[in-house]
């Protein structure tokens, strides 16, 4: 007679529903936050736990645990002298960034300020600062590496132009980007939610633009088409 089964019975709405499957498996607490995490790239347990403040050290591991059974990371170690484990999304759980772009446009009228409490991070500005560049340049524009510099720190977007899929990524870009933004945290998060575009930023002087790659040409035209509708 077969034993049992000791492992814990999957959560699940038991819906015959394709929203509720989705939820059965990113809509627990911390699920889709970790898929933020891991859209940036290959992270470490330790790195995760880091910019996940608040999450403890066990509930992290059960929603990693969890992504792997469903398909939506996996692990892999570290080739030496590295003697860690890094997490890294699925081809189905990289396919979560369309779902974190529109919950990001749904949630920027909230972001009115950061409370006492907030942690912040720049590359959680990634997702509406991608959004805004490819709004301003058009999804049909010059695809390119965009570095970000922030008052938190620095992050680089893959923008989506040119049929060439979108991304992004925490730290320096790994190679020259195509263009480079600064701009202060107050400037992103207008950006973030839609009070201001790139564009007006730039013809601001709030947002600065270095590169001669055709990206940052790209911007620097909408910023000047920016301009003249100011004046006009």
């Amino acid at each position: 007679m077969p034993r049992p089964s000791t492992a814990p019975r999957r959560r699940s709405y038991d819906q015959y529903c394709a929203s509720a499957r989705a939820l059965d498996a990113v809509g627990d607490r911390w699920t889709l936050l970790i898929v933020r995490e891991l859209l940036a790239g290959p992270r470490r347990y330790t790195d995760l736990h880091a910019d996940l403040p608040g999450v403890s050290t066990d509930m992290l591991a059960t929603r990693l645990k969890d992504m792997e059974r469903d398909g939506l990371a996996t692990r892999r170690r570290l080739p030496p002298p590295a003697s860690a484990y890094a997490y890294e999304l699925t081809e189905r759980g990289a396919a979560l960034l369309p779902v974190l772009r529109a919950l990001a446009a749904w949630g920027a009228s909230a972001l009115d300020g950061p409370r006492p409490v907030d942690a912040v991070r720049a590359h959680w500005f990634a997702i509406p600062l991608l959004t805004a560049l490819e709004a301003t340049t058009g999804r049909t524009g010059p695809a390119g590496c965009v570095e970000v510099r922030l008052d938190e720190g620095v992050f680089h977007l893959r923008t989506g132009g040119g049929g060439q899929a979108a991304g992004y990524g925490d730290g320096p870009a790994p190679a020259a980007p195509d263009a480079a933004l600064a701009m202060d945290t107050a400037t992103c998060t207008a950006v973030a939610r839609g009070e201001l575009t790139p564009a007006a930023a730039i013809a601001a002087g709030r947002l600065t633009v270095s590169g001669d790659g055709p990206y940052a040409a790209a911007l620097r035209a909408a910023a000047a088409e920016a301009g003249d509708l100011v004046t006009s």
